[in-house]
């Protein structure tokens, strides 16, 4: 079987920032990324570049940041006031505020986003929304390590089960 729609992927592979070399993810044989393909979870570009393998196949590709996860974009900078962050006694938890970390919020709309605190003064906390590797061109070396038709419950749920079933 190949890599085509409705077809469960196993893959290993090694993800690096093609620009330092810098690996950013590596899954191996025995704990490989599973996914159903052609449902729009995955990176298009990627699902490009491994369309029409078969198990046993090796792949080895970049993608441009804008068709990955795209260019960074200043406009996902914020500046939020502190008092967002400050609990009841008025102060910020500085246990899970900090520079670096990475917090879960939403925004006016209910939208829930992840964003990198950048910076912290006495007023402001400068947040960045990008997705981490926005900007970054990647690169991907890999092997497919099984293709199989998705069952009908994989189809209808938009994911595939895994080797233990369904877990939700």
């Amino acid at each position: 079987m190949t890599v085509d729609i409705n077809m469960v992927v196993s893959l290993k592979y090694k993800l690096t920032n093609q620009q330092t070399g810098e690996t950013i993810e590596e899954t191996v044989a025995d704990k490989p990324m599973e996914f159903l393909y052609g449902i729009e979870r995955i990176i298009p570009t990627f699902e490009e570049n491994i369309h029409g393998l078969k198990a046993g196949d090796a792949f080895d590709f970049g993608i441009v940041s804008s068709d990955a996860y795209g260019d960074r974009n200043e406009t996902q900078i914020a500046h939020i006031p502190v008092s967002v962050f400050e609990v009841e006694d008025g102060k910020m938890n500085e246990q899970e505020v900090y520079v670096g970390a990475l917090l879960p919020m939403t925004d006016s709309e209910g939208n829930h986003l992840r964003g990198k605190v950048m910076d912290i003064t006495p007023e402001i906390v400068v947040m960045d929304f990008n997705h981490p590797l926005a900007g970054t061109d990647l690169h991907f070396v890999g092997e497919i390590l099984e293709v199989r038709a998705a069952t009908e419950e994989e189809i209808n749920h938009g994911h595939s089960h895994g080797a233990h079933g369904h877990h939700h």
